[in-house]
């Protein structure tokens, strides 16, 4: 059989509406001292946090820009609006929002998910929150779940003062220190000693706005022995012009304590996306990072965990799938702070139609963190001969009692798989796609029936084209 080698670019029809934003507040496009203040007006930021802006911003002055990974030289901060107000506050009410942001999330299928399968939602739209919801019955367990500006002035602000970007100060990198002066919506969730939220939390972002940046700062704190599953999604139409996501995530998972944290990544393919995740882990609790990233320009996204108690144990899987146009250098990191802490890793890539996928990893073992035991496995799958794909595992072992592995595998789609399920009766299309499910299956599997049904269908929708 004749081997193929062209795959048509994905069809994001679902993905790319839009609406007009007339009558929307925006400030200027730029980055300057006024607009961040107007900002912080804007969001009625205690002292304490407008002081924080305006050091993040001069931190963002003195700080390089990466020159390790994919280009950012199209993303030029001058052209880009921090801020976007859509004509609507926020509500508890879904029939209260707008019908314009309401039919966005609605087509996403935001509502009836929520209705189905989940404790709480919060939908943001280009920089503000515009619906957020928690089932009574999770709020009777004393579990908060708000957005992040109103939660600075509520009962739980000294909380958020102690916790906010200490996980990922702003002078970890240029990105992080942006985000600190311009941040706008987002999450803060605090599960209680001993509570186990049984369903998962989602929040979901949407951007609509060309040229505009999105900024929201998830803030996770799970007590001791508190469980918990909160789901990311996110999705934005296509533009001609540069649009920019540099949210911060930050995770304090407690003594014995276990969190779930999944994410659905579907930005379009005009989106610089500078993500940055962390996550804290106490004595004996458990972080996962269930990750799928499929859509941007450029991506630059390494969620790193510490483990910082005894016997505290980390998983990652992810999947990163890049087309024509796209550049995605992501992977993660790892830090074992103490002894008899654990990681596994579990990434895979998929790359087609001249597409860049970079796996960047560290994993570090610290002197004082004997008995501890790490294995990462990647693999990679080109689907043409356009495609690149590159592993980059770094391994910083600073103690002789541990126990690390690491395997790395990059090939192409068996020609005799194709065959054997064309003869029975798929059409070509379909036995590649069948492969790469496959292929992508260990991510899926970790996810809720709905967004593995949601992530089997944006590889479908990669696919999807003629083949030759």
């Amino acid at each position: 059989m004749t081997e193929k080698t062209y795959v048509d670019d994905i069809n994001r029809s679902l993905y790319d509406f839009r609406y007009d934003e007339d009558g929307y507040y925006k400030v200027d496009e730029g980055l300057t001292p006024e607009i961040v203040l107007q900002i912080s007006a804007e969001k009625n930021d205690p002292e304490w946090m407008r002081d924080f802006r305006l050091h993040s911003l001069e931190c963002y002055r003195h700080l390089q820009v990466p020159d390790w990974g994919p280009d950012i030289s199209g993303l030029n901060m001058d052209e880009i609006v921090t801020y976007v107000r859509p004509k609507t506050g926020i509500s508890a009410k879904w029939s209260d929002v707008p019908d314009e942001i309401k039919d966005t999330f609605e087509r996403l299928g935001i509502p009836q998910a929520e209705r189905e399968s989940l404790a709480g939602v919060g939908a943001q739209y280009d920089s503000e929150l515009v619906y957020h919801n928690v089932r009574e019955e999770v709020a009777a367990q004393g579990v908060i779940y708000t957005d992040l500006e109103s939660a600075l002035h509520g009962p739980y602000a000294d909380m958020i003062r102690e916790h906010f970007m200490h996980l990922v100060p702003v002078t970890d990198h240029k990105f992080a220190a942006l985000h600190g002066a311009v941040w706008s919506g987002g999450s803060f969730v605090y599960v209680p000693k001993n509570v186990r939220v049984e369903i998962p939390l989602q929040s979901y972002f949407r951007l609509n706005a060309p040229g505009a940046g999105q900024f929201e700062h998830t803030l996770i704190i799970l007590d001791e022995g508190a469980d918990l599953h909160f789901i990311e999604g996110c999705s934005a139409p296509k533009y001609n012009v540069a649009n920019l996501h540099a949210g911060c995530v930050e995770l304090y998972v407690g003594r014995h304590a276990k969190l779930r944290y999944s994410t659905i990544e579907n930005w379009s393919k005009n989106m610089y996306n500078l993500n940055t995740k962390r996550a804290l882990v106490e004595e004996g609790g458990t972080m996962e990072w269930v990750s799928g990233s499929f859509g941007s320009h450029v991506s630059y996204l390494y969620p790193t965990t510490i483990l910082r108690g005894e016997n505290a144990h980390m998983t990652y899987t992810g999947i990163t799938f890049a087309g024509a146009d796209q550049n995605l250098d992501t992977g993660m990191k790892v830090i074992h702070a103490t002894k008899n802490t654990s990681s596994i890793i579990n990434a895979k890539s998929i790359s087609k139609s001249g597409g860049i996928s970079t796996y960047r990893s560290a994993v570090v073992i610290q002197p004082n963190a004997a008995g501890s035991r790490s294995t990462a496995n990647c693999e990679s799958l080109m689907l043409d001969d356009r495609s690149q794909s590159d592993t980059i595992p770094v391994m910083d072992i600073r103690t002789s009692d541990a126990d690390v592995g690491h395997e790395a595998k990059i090939g192409r789609i068996s020609d005799e798989a194709v065959f054997y399920l064309m003869s029975r009766g798929l059409s070509e299309e379909e036995a590649r796609t069948m492969v790469v499910s496959g292929f992508a299956e260990s991510v899926s599997k970790e996810l809720p029936l709905e967004y593995a049904v949601e992530m089997n269908n944006l590889i479908r929708l990669e696919m999807k084209g003629s083949i030759g």
